[in-house]
Parts: structure tokens; C-alpha cells; sequence
């Protein structure tokens, strides 16, 4: 029974790696292009990262009979992220979809979610839908 339920608790999948081949033909700069570069601090990183685990889980699927666009808002592609600070310890994380990522008819508006989320004690303090 102990066997039956450590097969419950799945690991997230690790990340794609490309073939030997392909990789060696990458060529890294000496340097990231400024104009180009973004900096993420590491907090904003961690803020985003568990909102996200609560928003879109890395193990969640579509329904059976799922459409094209109901797929699409399963994939943690298809959102744009906006963070900005709250009041002291506090970090507001919004999710949004893309304009025109997921619906060919115009924005879907009532999906996403803003997340307000403590960055001392990390965990989710409220959400509004």
C-alpha cells in the first residue's frame, strides 16, 4: 500500500535537452547584448515561479474534449507575467493570456489572475480571479 501511494507524489518532469550535435553547434557570446538583457531578481523569480505552481500546475491537463483554445490557456506559454511591488514583504504577480495567443476572435479577458504573494514567509497571501 506505502508503494501504491509514493507513486502519487510525481516529480516535475525534467527539461528537454537537445542532442549532443545540435548543442555543440550553439555559440554563447563573450557577453549578453545590454539592450537585449533582462534581469530578473531572484526574488521576483521565486514570486512568480510559486504563484505559477498555483495558477497552472506543471502536472495539469486538459479535459477530454478540451478545444484548440481551451488547450492553448493550458500552456504556460500562452500568459504574460507582470510583477510589481506591494506594500513592505509583498509582491503582486499578475497573469495574463497573450493578445491573440489563444482566441483568433479577440482577447479572452476573464482569464488570469493577480497573485499577492509574501516574499519573507513565501506563500500566497490572496488572489483575485
Amino acid at each position: 500500500m506505502l508503494l501504491t501511494a509514493c507513486a502519487l507524489f510525481q516529480r516535475p518532469p525534467r527539461p528537454l535537452h537537445a542532442p549532443p550535435a545540435e548543442a555543440s553547434q550553439v555559440q554563447f557570446p563573450l557577453d549578453l547584448p545590454k539592450e537585449e538583457r533582462l534581469i530578473i531578481p531572484g526574488t521576483v523569480f521565486k514570486a512568480v515561479q510559486l504563484a505559477m505552481e498555483d495558477f497552472l500546475p506543471w502536472d495539469v491537463q486538459p479535459h477530454k474534449g478540451a478545444t484548440a483554445d481551451e488547450i492553448c490557456l493550458y500552456q504556460r506559454g500562452s500568459y504574460d507575467i507582470t510583477t510589481a511591488p506591494g506594500p513592505e514583504g509583498v509582491l503582486f504577480v499578475r497573469f495574463t493570456v497573450k493578445d491573440d495567443t489563444c482566441n483568433s476572435g479577440g482577447p479572452i479577458l476573464d482569464m488570469g489572475a493577480t497573485y499577492a504573494i509574501d516574499v519573507k514567509a513565501w506563500r500566497i497571501l490572496a488572489i483575485q480571479h
